[in-house]
């Protein structure tokens, strides 16, 4: 028999490339592939590609410099470029980087075990970033996972935007929003729990957009998808990102009300706290109509945890602007948020004119990313005390630790065996830092009688 070729997949950005990453893995692994944590060892290195940050090419053309030696080493291995880099650069890549052998677009995967082999059989390279007709999730292999589930996992059910906000590049590189069918999502997630996962997280670019058929041929929205998966036995706990405003329907708001299987925690976007920024990056929605918003996730949900994104130095932003994000942040208080410099990409209509200065962004965010740290921290301060349930997931740096993840998705340290990775545990909460948590299982309460 054969030896299995080995696979190394190295994986930048979102949550959703990790679980493209799982698909991909998975596809290969029916092709005959084994995972690696050595890309030394591989036959096969996918790099998994993410275009959202600064300069995100660029650091993909510099990781396959470094591969360089590798593949003259090894004239047998082979080098695919997956994600969303390889959808915006394409052929680019393959003219700059000759040891690439395959460039696929994030919603092309499913193809990538064929163009491996046909890089193979033929020396040729292979591109594929087409958005085709057929549905992906339909020609992935089901089944075994290429590796072990961790008691946590992501399933992909809504992918593409159509909101085109100016500084995003979301829309080109992944295509128009489409939404899995419920009953294809109920299967993958009933595959997930057998295999050990009690947790799912719901992926999508606009995650709330999710508008799928039902098994009654109706369509859903993700309210009642999560109410459906809250039926799924053995899964005690839902997440869901990242939302849009304006996708926050009243069935969802009413899901975080009366579904205890779905979490106290909402990572719900603003960018700024302009409506002349808002309305330049074309989100379509207002500072006013965001908290209101907020005001009612809350109102349903008295103990949800918002968490947020954030944009400084938008093209145009000008001082008072930014203030104006700031008076919103105090108005809302988060418990964790996301906040970057604004920078160009290429083919977005904010990367003409009208750029603030480095310095300006620079100074903005630091004071923004010092009032955010502050609320994280309060926020985590006024969990000390109190007893959270705990998904208990690794084990931790010191010997008889495990860490796991509260209610809120904070990381929780506690003492604690592997035996009871995947167990949910009822943990007093000791101390609180800038990122995590840490305290020790309740007792159990002494019997009488």
């Amino acid at each position: 028999m054969a030896e299995p070729r080995k696979l190394y997949i190295r994986t930048y950005g979102c949550q959703m490339n990790v679980y493209d990453s799982e698909r991909m893995g998975t596809a290969l692994a029916a092709d005959g592939y084994e995972q690696t944590d050595r890309p030394e060892d591989a036959d096969l290195i996918v790099l998994n590609t993410c275009h959202i940050r600064e300069k995100a090419a660029e650091k993909v053309y510099s990781e396959l410099g470094r591969l360089r030696p590798l593949k003259s080493a090894r004239p047998g291995l082979k080098v695919a470029v997956a994600g969303c880099v390889a959808q915006a650069e394409g052929a680019e890549i393959l003219a700059r980087a000759p040891l690439v052998d395959v460039v696929v677009g994030p919603q092309a995967y499913h193809r990538l075990p064929g163009l491996v082999g046909r890089a193979r059989e033929t020396g040729e390279a292979q591109l594929d970033t087409e958005f085709p007709a057929e549905d992906k999730f339909d020609h992935l292999p089901v089944g075994a996972p290429a590796r072990r589930r961790a008691p946590a996992a992501f399933l992909t059910v809504q992918e593409g935007c159509d909101k085109f906000c100016a500084f995003c590049v979301v829309p080109y590189t992944r295509g128009a929003e489409v939404s899995r069918p419920a009953a294809r999502v109920l299967e993958e997630a009933r595959r997930l729990v057998a295999q050990g996962v009690v947790e799912i997280t719901l992926l999508g670019q606009n995650v709330n957009a999710w508008h799928g058929e039902g098994p009654d041929g109706r369509e859903w929205g993700l309210g009642r998808l999560i109410r459906a998966l809250a039926d799924v036995e053995g899964l005690a706990r839902i997440r869901y990102t990242t939302s849009h405003p304006n996708d926050m329907e009243d069935g969802l708001i009413a899901a975080h009300a009366e579904v205890p299987a779905l979490m106290p925690y909402l990572h719900l976007p603003v960018q700024s706290g302009s409506d002349r920024v808002l309305k330049a990056m074309n989100r379509k929605h207002t500072a006013e109509s965001y908290v209101r918003l907020i005001e009612r996730i809350r109102a349903a949900r008295p103990d949800i945890a918002i968490s947020g994104d954030f944009i400084t130095g938008f093209p145009g932003e000008t001082e008072a602007e930014f203030e104006a994000t700031m008076d919103l942040v105090r108005e809302v208080g988060y418990a964790q948020a996301y906040s970057f410099k604004y920078s160009p990409r290429p083919g977005t209509p904010a990367a003409g004119a009208g750029q603030v200065p480095e310095d300006a962004k620079a100074d903005r965010l630091a004071r923004l990313q010092s009032l955010l740290s502050e609320q994280q921290s309060a926020f985590n301060a006024a969990t000390v005390g109190r007893t959270l349930p705990v998904l208990v997931e690794k084990p931790g740096r010191h010997a008889g630790q495990m860490v796991g993840r509260s209610p809120y998705l904070q990381a929780v340290h506690m003492p604690a065996s592997p035996a009871d990775s995947g167990r949910i545990l009822p943990i007093r909460i000791a101390a609180a830092s800038q990122n995590s948590l840490s305290g020790a299982p309740e007792p159990a309460p002494a019997e009488t009688g």
